[in-house]
C-alpha cells in the first residue's frame, strides 16, 4: 500500500465529466430499477432519461461490470487506450461507493483542480493498462519475470 497507479484508458464515456469532477457508468437498463428511481423514470424518452442519468447531481446505481462486457467493448473498439492519468488516491462518496482519486493533466479548472473522481465501476469498465511500482509485485511474480 501507499504507491501511486498510472492509470491509461478511455475517457470517451457519457458518464465521464471533467467540468463535474466525476466519471461513472450509470446501469441504463432503467425499466429493472425499483421504487422512485423507476417510477420517475418510466415513461420518459432516451433523452430524458440520459438527462438525469447524467446529471452528476447525485450517487446513481452504476452497472456492474464483467469481464464479458469489459471484452465486448473492447472487441467492438468503444473502449481505446485513449488517455493516461494518475491515480493517487481513494474515497468513498455520501454512500460508500468507493471512488478513485485521478490527476489529470488537463488544466486545474474543474471542481477538484485537476482531480477527478472515477468510480470504481468507470476504472473497471474503461481500464486498458496500468504502471505500478515494482515494490508492489509479490516476490514470487518478481523473480519470474526477472524484477
Amino acid at each position: 500500500m501507499g504507491y501511486t497507479v498510472g492509470w491509461g484508458g478511455d475517457v470517451s464515456e457519457k458518464g465521464f465529466s471533467w467540468k463535474n469532477g466525476v466519471a461513472i457508468i450509470p446501469d441504463i437498463k432503467y425499466e429493472e430499477t425499483s421504487g422512485t428511481d423507476k417510477e420517475r423514470l418510466t415513461g420518459l424518452s432516451a433523452r430524458e432519461k440520459e438527462a438525469i442519468l447524467y446529471s452528476f447531481e447525485k450517487p446513481i446505481k452504476e452497472l456492474e461490470i464483467t469481464p464479458e462486457i469489459r471484452q465486448k467493448d473492447f472487441d467492438n473498439y468503444n473502449t481505446t487506450d485513449d488517455h493516461g492519468m494518475h491515480i493517487v488516491g481513494i474515497a468513498k462518496d455520501q454512500n460508500g461507493n468507493k471512488f478513485y482519486k485521478v490527476k489529470n493533466s488537463w488544466d486545474i479548472d474543474n471542481p477538484y483542480n485537476g482531480y477527478i473522481y472515477m468510480s470504481e465501476a468507470f476504472i473497471k469498465f474503461k481500464m486498458i493498462d496500468i504502471i505500478i511500482n515494482k515494490n508492489v509485485v509479490p516476490k514470487d511474480i518478481s523473480k519470474k519475470v526477472g524484477l
